[in-house]
């Protein structure tokens, strides 16, 4: 794939470390991506993909290193605070309620109230502003959600990852994590989520991919960033690579050097 990324960096990380008892999950982990950038992090199981993910994301503070959106360093130490630094995350399960319909989840936790004084302090909320606003979210990613008022559990796959990454992008957005996104997809709906990938980072927004599949990272990416015992092993463009020096390198088989004991 082919993308001239900006040059604007969105997302540093240096020298993350972390460290969980004895165990040192991430160890002087750096990188960065740029706005409108598809980067793939990549790591067998154990890796520390998805203790950095809770790093960049707000779950687990790192013990050591910075993190800097936009060149400014910020401190996530919650959730809220990646959320308002312009960090979010599309986790595998999606974090959506099934019997709720899709401008509910949508807008979860982040209803908006009505402008009415006295209706606003009884709780009420402003259905068409949340439902014209889900419109346009949707619309933006050219999304073929049958309708606003139908329940998350009764959508596809497909569908379900739309309204969670129409979700993300929906509060400005500059870095969208995504975990695992076609796991559990089937070959059209998997291509649907990587067209939703690739149109949200034609529009500026820099998607962190984390997979297992190959060929999705060749498809989806510009580069890839593996990870291997806790360290950055490697950091390629995809053009340079294929789906075997991918996996070579994700399992340790490449020509890459080991991680020092701890």
């Amino acid at each position: 794939m082919v993308r001239n990324a900006l040059s604007q960096t969105i997302l540093e990380v240096r020298n993350i470390s972390k460290r969980f008892g004895g165990v040192r999950a991430l160890r002087d982990v750096s990188f960065t991506i740029s706005k409108g950038e598809v980067v793939g992090l990549l790591g067998d199981n154990g890796a520390g993909k998805s203790t950095l993910v809770r790093c960049i994301s707000g779950i687990h503070p790192p013990d050591e290193g910075q993190v800097l959106i936009a060149n400014k360093e910020v401190n996530l130490d919650t959730p809220m605070a990646a959320r308002n630094a312009g960090v979010e995350t599309v986790f595998q399960d999606l974090a959506m309620v099934p019997e709720f319909n899709v401008v509910e989840n949508l807008y979860l936790n982040r209803e908006i109230r009505s402008a009415n004084p006295l209706l606003r302090w009884m709780g009420w909320l402003d259905t068409r502003a949340m439902a014209r606003r889900c419109q346009k979210s949707l619309n933006r990613l050219n999304s073929r959600i049958p309708s606003l008022y139908e329940k998350i559990e009764n959508l596809s796959g497909g569908q379900r990852q739309a309204v969670a990454i129409a979700r993300a992008v929906s509060w400005g957005a500059e870095l969208v994590i995504m975990d695992e996104p076609t796991a559990a997809l089937g070959v059209e709906q998997s291509a649907q989520v990587n067209d939703l990938i690739k149109l949200i980072s034609s529009q500026g927004v820099a998607v962190l991919l984390i997979s297992h599949n190959m060929q999705h990272v060749i498809e989806t990416c510009d580069r890839a960033v593996v990870l291997y015992q806790g360290q950055c092993s490697a950091d390629v463009a995809i053009e340079d690579v294929d789906k075997n020096r991918l996996v070579s390198m994700i399992t340790g088989a490449a020509d890459l050097p080991l991680p020092e004991s701890a």
